[in-house]
């Protein structure tokens, strides 16, 4: 809350901080559009020419609303300006999830200037919103804090749904940890691939044991979810030493479920449309690792129904917690 209201109280200094960053997002695109760099790790040329002249233009547009915020201040056009430029930078940074995940487990990204793109995207997301909202009338003093609170029925059926969605993708990466066969693909197979894909020796050690790493991020997840719609999840539990009982801050649990939920809800509803489309035999699907197309897109289902279903429970949720959070009047 102490941080929250001196940004609020400092418009100038959070515009400033973010002209910064829309100059270097502006230059940083320029760069890899004149070096024919590559920001996705599946296009060519082209594509990365002209990515890389809309990451230009998207800092330029950023610098010219930042800049703007710090000479005239924040007026209501600029902060319609900010938000539309935020959203431009929060969907650059979409999947940003998925290469922390992979630096996690001892894989490299696919592509570090694209790694680097969706950092950049990400920070610049944050001081777009901090510079749309700051300058705002804060909370009176000595506004009441909201006791925890549970989410209403609807947001839990929500976190039920996102929790049952996983069960069948667990199921079906233990299998595969466990030695036995699904999808055609035995475990001894995945293990192999995950070798080939250069895994670290804790994710291969984990696989050897049993234990998916990928599953183990699942069950994680579902807590981040629950901790989101309970009232245990806004209060640290008795067994933490110094922080007994004392209120979980806001951002520890919003800053993963948002990131969280910017990547798995339109990874998974993309990924939906994509095997649907492939079932219809309206594309095809590529087979990959596995033996067979239709051994592929069984496990595109799993997969993509668990993201889809978890994304959309984690928005609700998060939502929910923030609303519930705020400081009464």
């Amino acid at each position: 809350m102490l941080w929250s209201t001196r940004w609020r109280r400092r418009p100038y200094a959070v515009a400033l901080a973010t002209m910064l960053w829309a100059v270097s997002y502006a230059g940083f695109g320029l760069a890899c559009a004149l070096s024919g760099t590559s920001l996705l790790h599946h296009g060519g040329d082209s594509i990365t020419s002209g990515l890389g002249w809309a990451v230009a233009g998207v800092g330029a547009l950023g610098t010219l609303a930042s800049g703007a915020v710090v000479l005239r201040g924040p007026r209501p056009a600029l902060r319609v300006l900010l938000w539309v430029v935020c959203g431009l930078a929060g969907t650059a940074a979409f999947s940003l999830l998925m290469d922390v995940i992979t630096l996690m487990l001892g894989q490299g990204v696919d592509s570090w200037a694209s790694a680097a793109h969706k950092v950049l995207a990400a920070v610049g997301a944050v001081l777009l919103a901090a510079t749309a909202r700051a300058g705002r009338r804060r909370q009176p003093v000595g506004t009441a804090v909201r006791a925890p609170s549970a989410a209403p029925r609807p947001v839990q059926l929500g976190a039920w749904a996102g929790t049952l969605a996983f069960g069948p993708y667990a199921a079906m990466k233990l299998v595969w940890a466990s030695g036995g066969t699904f999808a055609g693909i035995t475990g001894e197979e995945m293990l192999a691939v995950s070798e080939r894909n250069g895994a670290s020796g804790l994710f291969l050690a984990l696989e050897s044991w049993g234990l998916d790493p990928t599953a183990l991020l699942a069950v994680l997840g579902v807590f981040l979810l629950w901790g989101l719609v309970r009232p245990w999840g806004q209060v640290f539990p008795r067994w933490t030493p110094f922080l007994r009982g004392r209120r979980v801050p806001r951002w520890l649990p919003l800053a993963p479920a948002l990131l969280g939920a910017a990547t798995l809800a339109p990874y998974g509803v993309a990924g939906v449309g994509y095997v649907a489309l492939a079932t219809s035999g309206a594309v095809t699907m590529r087979r990959g690792d596995f033996h067979s197309s239709g051994d592929a897109l069984l496990v595109g289902w799993i997969g993509m129904v668990a993201f889809a279903a978890y994304g959309i429970a984690l928005t609700i949720a998060a939502r929910s917690y923030w609303l519930r959070t705020r400081p009464a009047r």
